[in-house]
């Protein structure tokens, strides 16, 4: 019988074949499980497996608007450019008095500012702009409330003496909640939003991690809406699982609080999609263990059944990697009918897809207070799909005194007004 001798090269490679097709059957397992089905509040919604698809980076690059170029909104409607200049102008607030206050601030290289404008005649512009506070730490929500100003940093809510009207806000803060600071890719927003009688202040609080890969200890107050009294008193979580809630806004006809939510990454171009849900009181939404209801994480399979068992599945998927930011409800009467009482939904965009998804403001239609599907309402802002080049990134959207709608183009620097071309289609 004869000796052989494998040359340890080949050996090598035989280990490395053997190697790949182990971490192949891996992912091919997740691959062959069954697509899942959830019913959402405007019908069914098919979700693959997880790791259907690789997971890819694929960040956005920013180029020049052509000359005259703009996005494009429906018939009926006109897109014209508000105000530029900024520094990463992520959201706009429109105080009770209809002053706008514009927060500059950013992940990296943060303005760390917020700007006013001021309509000081009643024409509908503002030529009033001006520096209205600086010297914050990644400020983001802002709510005037009885003789006070309410900014969000990212470590935590502090109000301002404040008169409605002054230019500038030279009044010293007081910090009234502590939050944790920072966080996972830009989860360091803080919003705000009080109820109809101002007796409570609602602050969403993005996730530390992206699936809870630091550590559940880390999530403490954390991917979740906590409820406070306008004195920072009387904490509770308010509703949790809810991995970065941004955008929030209330339902005019149900009086129902929304929140904009991203969802989880790492899992494939088609999960998870993010989604505008109903926020109830003590709900749990998922994350990190599951998404959409009862559908399990895999790399959270197993740790906490008994949440996943109660997991509340979201009300309308928006897109997968979309990073929908902004939320409005349309409570106003200038826009015919069919977009009152339906919220619109700015969406900054995806990194972690091949191709590239959102860069756009979605309309979602409610009738007695319950939702259709989506529909784009200001599109146009990727400018070469293949070469992932874009020519902005809407993030907050507000409705104005008038009636139009105020589109933060952050990365572009940029807000975008639409108004509708006349009130022939609207009745009182």
């Amino acid at each position: 019988m004869k000796n052989f001798i494998i040359p340890m090269s080949l050996l090598l490679m035989v280990t490395a074949s053997c190697a790949t097709r182990v971490v192949s059957d891996e992912n091919a397992q997740f691959s062959r499980q069954e697509a899942d089905t959830v019913e959402t509040a405007i019908g069914p919604l098919v979700l693959p497996a997880p790791d259907s698809t690789e997971s890819v980076r694929n960040e956005s690059k920013l180029v020049d608007w052509p000359t005259e170029g703009l996005p494009t909104a429906p018939e009926g409607f006109v897109v014209s450019r508000f105000a530029d200049g900024f520094d990463n102008p992520r959201i706009t607030y429109v105080g009770p008095n209809g002053d706008l206050f514009v927060v500059e601030s950013n992940t990296k290289n943060s303005a760390d500012r917020i700007t006013i404008m001021q309509d000081q005649d009643g024409d509908g512009t503002y030529k009033f702009r001006e520096i209205f506070i600086d010297d914050l730490n990644k400020p983001y929500g802002m709510l005037v409330l009885g003789e006070f100003f309410y900014i969000a940093h990212t470590d935590g809510v502090y109000r301002y003496a404040y008169q409605q009207g002054q230019k500038k806000l030279t009044s010293v803060g007081e910090k009234i909640l502590d939050l944790p600071a920072g966080g996972y890719n830009n989860h360091w927003t803080r919003n705000l939003i009080a109820n109809e009688d101002n007796t409570k202040i609602y602050v969403s609080v993005g996730s530390a991690s992206n699936n809870g890969e630091y550590g559940m200890d880390e999530e403490i107050r954390r991917a979740c809406i906590l409820e406070i009294n306008p004195d920072g008193s009387g904490e509770v979580v308010f509703a949790s699982g809810l991995r970065n809630p941004v955008g929030m806004s209330w339902n005019p006809h149900s009086g129902e609080l929304w929140a904009a939510v991203n969802e989880r990454d790492k899992l494939g171009d088609k999960l998870v999609p993010d989604y505008i849900t109903s926020v109830k009181r003590d709900g749990f939404y998922g994350w990190p263990y599951s998404y959409f209801g009862q559908i399990e994480d895999p790399r959270m399979e197993g740790q906490r059944p008994d949440l996943v068992e109660k997991a509340i599945i979201p009300d309308v998927p928006v897109g997968n990697h979309t990073a929908s930011l902004g939320l409005a409800f349309y409570d106003d009467n200038v826009f015919p009918e069919k977009y009152r009482n339906g919220a619109f939904v700015g969406q900054h965009g995806s990194w972690n897809k091949s191709v590239l998804s959102g860069y756009k403001v979605l309309f979602v239609p409610f009738e007695n207070g319950q939702p259709g599907p989506p529909e784009d309402f200001l599109t146009g802002f990727i400018a070469n799909l293949e070469k992932s080049e874009v020519y902005g990134r809407p993030a907050g959207v507000a409705v104005l005194p008038d009636g139009s709608i105020l589109v933060n183009d952050d990365t572009g620097n940029t807000l975008w007004r639409v108004k509708a071309v006349s009130k022939s289609n609207s009745t009182d």
